[in-house]
């Protein structure tokens, strides 16, 4: 048995530096964070703790100190479920597997009212330890990480075969950047909010050519909660809701950066998922009013934008001059910020896309709104998109 799945009431804590070194007095506490993000969540669902069936997690990241978190999340909010208790992992993935997990339990009738949630302190770990995490999780531990590589590594190789295949340039794609700053700047949860330029954008040092300081993520802490529900439940609160339409998946059965010659800047894997979504929501790209895409860099925003059908092949960075990328533009993306602005705590920033189309659709983009916007789109990456998901909402009232 199938079920139509609404996401009915979100809440997320500002992308910024809360966690504090073990030597401050103070700390803000990961489980006490998450716990008031789940009282105000429900309260925007209209729904009683009480209704939640299941709690699926995205895994805290390897510095949180409590082990088994979703169950100390169980015990802490009081919650007995008898649908599913779990934490999912899945690298840039991982709030996106969350959320599709949450999704299914209600497909399945295991509980009408399930939670994506979760929460990424990492800004207090030392880049040290940060980083070696990192470049075990990139490519072979015993090939690639002895000699340094990063994930913004391969999004560098990404860019310059860009430039040389398609006669882009360093400007086009600093281009996303100061739009997603801009957007950003409306939005009271991004972690970067000043006015920046084009010239800002260019005169910033090198992190791997041809990315530049403000073409990459910082790093950040966050903490999303996400209520979703069989959409009888969100009918009969009465409150306007998001309709999951379509979800695609697709793992193109490679570890980052594949060793089988192939087409590198094509993002295979999300045009895949993306035809999965679009045939199960049955439109197309031109139907999209605005989305919400995993982009770390911004030559990632510009490869998934085209895998996905929302800009040409080869007019992404263009597209993002000309303002055909911007609020008020033919296809708004990344309205909150994106990745290098709203910021990237990395295992919930999946989440903090289904929160802005949340706002967008009751209202409460200000500053950013996308009038009119009815479907909305996100994605999630698995690594340079080696696997992608994909998933279309339909605003509803």
């Amino acid at each position: 048995m199938t079920r139509n799945v609404a996401m009915l009431g979100c809440s997320a804590l500002p992308v910024g530096k809360w966690q504090n070194p073990d030597s401050k007095d103070a700390q803000n506490l990961e489980h006490e964070v998450l716990a008031r993000l789940v009282v105000d969540a429900m309260a925007d669902a209209g729904l009683e703790k009480s209704d939640i069936g299941s709690l699926i997690f995205s895994l805290p990241r390897p510095y949180t100190p409590q082990k088994y978190f979703a169950t100390f999340m169980a015990n802490y909010l009081r919650l007995p479920c008898d649908g599913l208790v779990a934490e999912m992992m899945g690298n840039g993935m991982t709030g996106a597997l969350a959320f599709q997990t949450a999704v299914d339990q209600i497909r399945l009738g295991r509980t009408r009212v399930s939670l994506a949630l979760g929460v990424n302190f990492e800004t207090a770990t030392s880049a040290i330890d940060h980083m070696m995490s990192s470049m075990r999780a990139t490519g072979d531990v015993d090939f690639h990480v002895p000699f340094g590589f990063t994930p913004i590594s391969w999004y560098a190789m990404d860019a310059v075969r860009y430039i040389h295949e398609y006669g882009s340039s360093r400007e086009e794609l600093a281009a996303v950047a100061v739009k997603n700053r801009a957007h950003a700047m409306q939005n009271p949860i991004a972690q970067f909010r000043k006015p920046m330029t084009m010239d800002d954008v260019m005169a910033q040092k090198p992190i791997v050519e041809p990315l530049g300081l403000f073409e990459v993520p910082g790093r950040g802490d966050g903490a999303v909660c996400i209520v979703l529900a069989d959409e009888e439940v969100a009918k009969s609160t009465g409150l306007p809701y998001a309709l999951i339409r379509g979800e695609g998946f697709f793992h193109e059965g490679a570890h980052q950066i594949s060793e089988v010659p192939n087409d590198m800047i094509a993002l295979q894997a999300a045009q895949r998922a993306g035809e999965k979504a679009y045939a199960m929501a049955g439109v197309t790209a031109a139907d999209i009013d605005f989305a919400e895409l995993y982009a770390p860099c911004t030559i990632v925003e510009v490869l998934v934008s085209e895998a996905l059908g929302l800009c040409k092949r080869g007019q992404g960075g263009k597209d993002a001059t000309a303002g055909e990328t911007s609020v008020g533009g033919r296809i708004p993306i990344c309205t909150s910020g994106g990745l290098q602005s709203r910021g990237h705590p990395a295992y919930v920033t999946p989440l903090y896309s289904y929160v802005e189309v949340m706002d967008q659709f009751r209202g409460r983009a200000n500053g950013r709104t996308v009038k009119g916007a009815n479907l909305a789109m996100t994605s999630a990456e698995l690594g340079n998109y080696n696997a992608a998901m994909v998933h279309i909402l339909e605003a509803m009232q």
